[in-house]
């Protein structure tokens, strides 16, 4: 980890700085918000969590509400959580968890092989999620019903599932994540009831980013990446990256795709630029993070400047 003087130059920055970095914020960031936690202050990168051994598995993470936790066993053990089963164990012990972001208050984790059974029993705190309003964007975006449009969106929708099932035989997660840009304004936090042309919608998904067009995207951690497509509909230019155990991180409205489907990445790599392509009203990166049916935050994966 970089020195903590290096680090200042990579936290979140505040909406004074916006002029600075030439940042034309979207319409939902220009707002005036009763919630000012939606724009904070720097605060420091958090230290990379040791796994604790005093914990099941010497278990590490966010126990919380679209968290996560890392921990370790035998290699190839069967992982089930919450009653169902989510894979093998790496070749060398690791494991992922996600909580998703309506997680109940308790998470179960059992590591079985052929000789025995180890469970754990976690506690999840809860996350309290703010309501954000989105105005002026198009509206067959929000509410579309053309057939043809329905079509693409059908097709684009198959493409998805295909990468989402992707599982890579990997265990990056264990490091953690880097931040994908080195300098950005959050204009939207995970999990956030949103509204939007004035209809209530789902949840965000995702950790928005705005930052000028061009802004070079760097990949979080290790990877495959599973899906690059230039120009979908919600999402316009995106890319997908299996980071083990199909804990798929996501870079959502990008203008220009660096890496390729079937590339293997590395920390740091580029792969892409910030844009404003698809359900977007200014340039910015939507960054989403999924483990199989649940959606995390991937902000709170970062442990690395």
């Amino acid at each position: 980890m970089e020195k903590s003087e290096s680090l200042n130059r990579r936290y979140m920055l505040g909406l004074g700085s916006a002029a600075a970095l030439g940042i034309a914020l979207p319409a939902y960031a220009r707002r005036k918000s009763a919630h000012p936690a939606h724009f904070p202050t720097p605060v420091p990168v958090p230290a990379s969590p040791p796994l604790d051994p005093t914990l099941p598995f010497g278990l590490s993470g966010r126990f919380t509400q679209s968290g996560y936790c890392v921990g370790r066993g035998t290699p190839g053990a069967e992982i089930w959580v919450d009653g169902k089963s989510r894979g093998l164990t790496s070749p060398n012990g690791w494991f992922y968890v996600g909580f998703d972001r309506d997680a109940p208050t308790a998470c179960q984790i059992s590591l079985k092989t052929a000789k025995d059974q180890q469970s754990a029993m976690l506690a999840i705190a809860p996350t309290t999620y703010d309501i954000q309003r989105v105005d002026g964007l198009p509206q067959d975006t929000v509410t579309p019903q053309d057939p043809a449009l329905l079509d693409r969106i059908k097709r684009e929708a198959a493409l998805k599932a295909e990468a989402f099932a992707s599982r890579a035989d990997i265990d990056a997660f264990k490091g953690g994540f880097a931040w994908p840009l080195d300098k950005f304004i959050v204009s939207g936090h995970f999990g956030n009831q949103r509204v939007l042309n004035g209809t209530p919608a789902s949840p965000h998904m995702g950790f928005d980013m705005a930052a000028p067009t061009g802004t070079p995207i760097h990949a979080p951690q290790d990877g495959l990446v599973v899906l690059a497509e230039p120009d979908l509909f919600y999402e316009g230019g995106l890319i997908l990256i299996d980071h083990g155990q199909g804990l798929i991180s996501m870079y959502l409205h990008q203008s220009e795709l660096v890496a390729q489907k079937g590339q293997s990445v590395t920390r740091g790599q580029l792969i892409g630029k910030v844009g404003s392509k698809g359900r977007a009203t200014g340039p910015h990166l939507c960054w989403r993070l999924k483990w199989s049916d649940r959606h995390m935050d991937p902000s709170l994966m970062v442990t690395h400047a």
